[in-house]
């Protein structure tokens, strides 16, 4: 861990990409125009406001192609005549239409400049389709570093599915990939072998049978989604399904796995009514009634794929069988089950206009396996398994990354941010306050893409103080607050170091078993105390370290 209080990045645009500095010593972090590109909001994406996507792609797992198009509904805010999409290589675009024209279009890298030729006035309607198509990037280690997944069951039949957070969707296919605009509605077609079905977002509205034996699967996302939480999942599937009576009704909950691991799932899913009962009662009612809820099987560990979630945790509880918080409660549930199904509150409802700020997806979900166990086995569970994460706490690098490259920060955005939230849960002091703060993000922010400055502002008005040190400590500093303190001549010596400037988080300790809130700032401070060998303990929920210095 470094030393030093304040971890800032400083970022320049250079005339071929972003070059960010940290006050770590001299480490520099360079970024490429590529970075720059895909990461901003550039003048050829900011004029367009995204409606629709038609998405209509054939699928052969002979070869590992991908070939359709995509037909993109957008709302002209500013006349404008050049447009930016986006498609990783090495999938390649064919042709480009627009009211029966075929436009112009040339490549840089993974961006595609497409001229206009009609009229873009503004506060029209306009449709735009890209056909295209190639061998897309093939997954290395999903959901981490994505792709495609091309594998074959235990039968030897494919077994195919998409993975991108981070990466893009425009691996796989071509779209305006950049999260701070998601598409209101959306409609996904997947052309398959006649012995394969294709499992995708939201509600199956029919079932196409082809002249060459092929089956087309047609999806329709009644609900704004993210670009990445877009996914195509292929194999030899049975399903199963269940009604949930929810908050706001009936939620349509269904299932596909492979055929030989049917008897599994039907026992090991028995976990998703108990996770929608503990997470509609944390954070509200599940956010996609209209697409409703499933769970799929796929060939990699796991994915918050927008009410196509996604599922490899090998039909057994904890993460592929091991209790990450060593405690033992991490064995009480199926971790994938639970926490890539927490993502539809944190991720999906709530989305990050920002990779930067990716701990808005992942600390609030990370917090909500820990809210899982307070639900069925009360609060100290809970606790006990939010504190056991921190062993996985690296503390190398701020968990909020830089803006603007699609750059994420520190894996600490989870056991960290997680722990954070349960620290900020502590200084609230209130549990049903904060069960209705959890819930009024989830409505405030419903269906929005936000800043972390957003949520930052919103819990700092909901707990009722400048949280603004709290969160410089927590997402953007390397260093564990430590409570300094000593005892001497009847007097109590006490401050808070290894921080921010302005760190005044209050805290609550015990002293000579006696509970008591302190208010600590970086100066010290002195109260009355009538013992010489007096005992501070710090309530372990909250993330600092404590010393004894003697004077």
């Amino acid at each position: 861990m470094k030393n030093i209080c304040l971890f800032v990045f400083i970022s320049f645009f250079i005339s071929n990409g972003i070059k960010a500095q940290s006050l770590l010593g001299n480490q520099t972090t360079s970024f490429t125009k590529q970075d720059s590109l895909r990461g901003s909001i550039t003048k050829e994406r900011s004029w367009w406001d995204l409606k629709q996507y038609r998405l209509d792609i054939k699928i052969n797992p002979l070869d590992s192609t991908i070939t359709g198009s995509n037909t993109i509904k957008y709302q002209v805010l500013r006349e404008h005549n050049v447009i930016h999409l986006d498609l990783q290589k090495p999938l390649e675009i064919s042709k480009v239409i627009q009211d029966g024209v075929a436009l112009k279009y040339r490549r840089e890298g993974n961006v595609f400049w497409i001229d206009l030729v009609a009229s873009q006035k503004e506060g029209t309607i306009k449709e735009l389709t890209v056909f295209y198509g190639g061998k897309p990037k093939v997954a290395v280690n999903p959901p981490w570093d994505g792709g495609i997944s091309w594998k074959k069951d235990s039968n030897g039949k494919p077994f195919i599915a998409s993975s991108c957070q981070g990466l893009g969707a425009s691996v796989w296919w071509p779209n305006k990939d950049h999260m701070y605009d998601e598409v209101e509605d959306m409609y996904i077609s997947v052309n398959v072998p006649s012995d394969l079905m294709d499992v995708s977002n939201g509600r199956l509205l029919s079932v196409k049978k082809k002249k060459d034996g092929t089956k087309t699967y047609n999806w329709y996302v009644s609900n704004p989604i993210n670009n990445y939480g877009v996914n195509i999942n292929i194999g030899d599937y049975v399903s199963f399904s269940e009604k949930y009576k929810g908050e706001k009704g009936i939620l349509d909950c269904s299932y596909y796995v492979l055929r030989s691991n049917l008897a599994k799932a039907k026992k090991q899913f028995k976990e998703v009514p108990r996770m929608l009962k503990a997470f509609e009662y944390w954070f509200g009612p599940y956010p996609f009634y209209k697409d409703g809820y499933k769970l799929v099987e796929v060939p990699y560990l796991g994915m918050e794929h927008q009410s196509s979630v996604t599922y490899g945790n090998g039909f057994q509880n904890g993460y592929l069988g091991h209790d990450l918080s060593n405690t033992g409660w991490g064995l009480k549930f199926d971790f994938i089950i639970v926490h890539e199904s927490g993502h539809e509150w944190f991720a999906n409802n709530i989305t990050y206009k920002d990779v930067a700020d990716m701990w808005i997806h992942e600390s609030f979900t990370n917090y909500s396996e820990s809210l899982f166990l307070e639900y069925y086995y009360g609060k100290k569970a809970g606790s006990e398994y939010v504190i056991g994460t921190r062993s996985g706490i690296k503390n190398d690098i701020p968990i909020i990354g830089t803006y603007n490259v699609n750059q994420e920060g520190s894996v600490d955005m989870y056991s960290k941010g997680g722990n954070m939230l349960h620290t900020l849960r502590q200084i609230l002091n209130d549990d049903k306050k904060w069960r209705r703060i959890l819930r009024g993000l989830n409505s405030t922010f419903y269906h929005q893409t936000v800043t972390t400055k957003q949520i930052e502002d919103y819990l700092s008005e909901e707990v009722g103080m400048d949280l603004n040190p709290f969160f410089n400590q927590y997402l953007r500093d390397v260093k564990i607050p430590k409570l300094e303190y000593y005892f001497k001549d009847n007097q109590f010596f006490y401050h808070w170091t290894n921080c921010v400037p302005e760190f005044n988080m209050p805290i609550k300790v015990s002293i000579d078993n006696v509970e008591k809130w302190l208010k600590p700032e970086t100066n010290w401070k002195t109260e009355d105390n009538n013992s010489q060998n007096s005992k501070l303990v710090i309530d372990p929920n909250f993330y600092v370290v404590e010393m004894n210095i003697t004077k």
